[in-house]
C-alpha cells in the first residue's frame, strides 16, 4: 500500500507542480472516489493511465486498519522531509503510541465503551493507533473526536478515518483548540502537544494556567482544556517535554494541578530516541477529581530504559503494570 500511494503521489506532485503532501491528499481522494480527480486537463492522460494502473493494485475495502494507518504513518514520515514540515506537525512515533495505548488499555479494562479526545490530532496518526490498540485488546466500541487547527494535517487526518473505515466512530473539528469547544466530556484526553508559546493572549484571560506576564505556553493551556473536557474521574495522558515542572513557568502549571487534578505519573521516555536531551519528551498521567479518583498511594516517576535493551525496558513496563494495579487503579474500577 506505501508503495502504490507513494508512487502516485509523485506523480501527482510532477504532473500538478504541488508540494508532496497536496499531492499525496490528492491521490487518497482519488483512490477513495474510485476514480482520478482531472481538471484542466491535468492531469495529462498518460498520467491518468500509471494512476489507474498503480490504484488497481490495491483494495482499500480489504486492508485492516493498521495496515491502512501505517502505510499513511509511512507517506507523512517522507512528507515530513520532503516538505520541511515543522517540528510540531511531526508524527508521534508508533512506539510512543503503543506505550500510551498499553497504558490507557489497563486504565479502562472495565469499560463497555470508551470516549477519547485529542486537541492536537494533526494527521490523526496517534488517536488512530490507540483507537485500534483499544478495539483489539478491550473488544469494545471507542469513539474519538480529533481537533486541529492546520487543515492540511484534518484534511489527511480525514483521509485516515474514511480509509480505516471509522466514519461513525472519529469526529475531527477544524479549529484552534484553546477557544471554547463544543464537544462533550470524554473519559480520557490524549494528545502529544505542540510545544512553545501561544500568541493570541486574549484567548487565554480564563485560563488558569496563563502566564502572568507574555505569551503562555500553549501546552500548559492544552493540558488545562483537555482537562476541563473530560468526566469526573477521567483522565489526561499527554506527551510533553521531560522539563515541564523544571521551567520557572511550571509554578502556574502546578498549582492548577493541585486544585483541579491528580498528578499520578510521569514517565521519561528514553533519551536516546532524541537528537538531543532538551527534546526529551515524556508520558505525564492526570486524574480529575471526581467520582472515585483519588491520588495514586505512589505518584509513578520514572525513566524507560533504551527500547534497544529488551529485558530491562520488559521489566520497566512490568513495574508500570504493578503500579496500575496496586496504586492508580484500586479505586478507580
Amino acid at each position: 500500500m506505501f508503495k502504490v500511494l507513494d508512487q502516485s503521489t509523485v506523480l501527482l506532485k510532477n504532473s500538478l507542480q504541488v508540494s508532496y503532501m497536496d499531492a499525496f491528499i490528492e491521490t487518497c481522494n482519488n483512490l477513495l472516489d474510485g476514480q482520478v480527480m482531472v481538471e484542466d486537463d491535468k492531469p495529462d492522460n498518460n498520467t491518468v493511465k500509471k494512476l489507474d494502473d498503480l490504484y488497481s493494485q490495491i483494495d482499500i475495502s480489504s486492508l485492516d486498519s493498521e495496515t491502512i494507518r501505517k502505510a499513511i504513518q509511512m507517506v507523512m514520515i517522507k512528507a515530513i522531509t520532503q516538505d520541511k514540515i515543522q517540528a510540531n506537525h511531526q508524527i508521534t512515533p508508533d512506539t510512543i503510541a503503543f506505550i500510551i495505548g498499553y497504558i490507557v488499555t489497563r486504565i479502562f479494562e472495565n469499560y463497555e465503551k470508551l470516549s477519547i479526545l485529542d486537541l492536537a490530532a494533526g494527521t490523526g496518526n496517534l488517536l488512530t493507533a490507540i483507537m485500534n490498540q483499544l478495539n483489539k485488546a478491550l473488544k469494545i466500541d471507542v469513539n474519538g473526536i480529533g481537533i486541529d487547527n492546520d487543515d492540511s494535517m484534518l484534511s489527511v487526518a480525514n483521509i485516515n478515518a474514511q480509509m480505516q473505515k471509522k466514519h461513525d466512530s472519529l469526529e475531527l473539528i477544524h479549529q484552534d483548540s484553546i477557544n471554547n469547544l463544543l464537544v462533550d466530556d470524554v473519559d480520557l484526553v490524549v494528545s502529544d502537544l505542540p510545544v512553545g508559546y501561544y500568541p493570541i493572549d486574549e484567548n487565554v484571560q480564563n485560563y488558569q494556567t496563563k502566564a502572568s506576564d507574555g505569551h503562555s505556553y500553549a501546552h500548559h493551556l492544552l493540558i488545562e482544556q483537555g482537562m476541563n473536557h473530560v468526566k469526573d474521574g477521567g483522565f489526561g495522558i499527554f506527551l510533553v517535554p521531560s522539563n515541564i515542572f523544571e521551567t520557572k513557568e511550571s509554578k502556574g502549571l502546578l498549582k492548577w494541578i493541585q486544585g483541579s487534578a491528580y498528578f499520578q505519573g510521569l514517565l521519561n521516555l528514553p533519551k536516546d530516541i532524541f537528537q538531543n536531551n532538551k527534546a526529551q519528551k515524556a508520558i505525564l498521567i492526570l486524574q480529575k477529581h471526581g467520582s472515585h479518583a483519588k491520588q495514586a498511594d505512589q505518584v509513578m516517576i520514572g525513566e524507560f530504559p533504551s527500547f534497544k535493551n529488551t529485558k530491562e525496558f520488559q521489566h520497566f513496563v512490568a513495574e508500570i503494570v504493578q503500579w496500575e494495579e496496586k496504586d492508580l487503579l484500586s479505586s478507580h474500577k
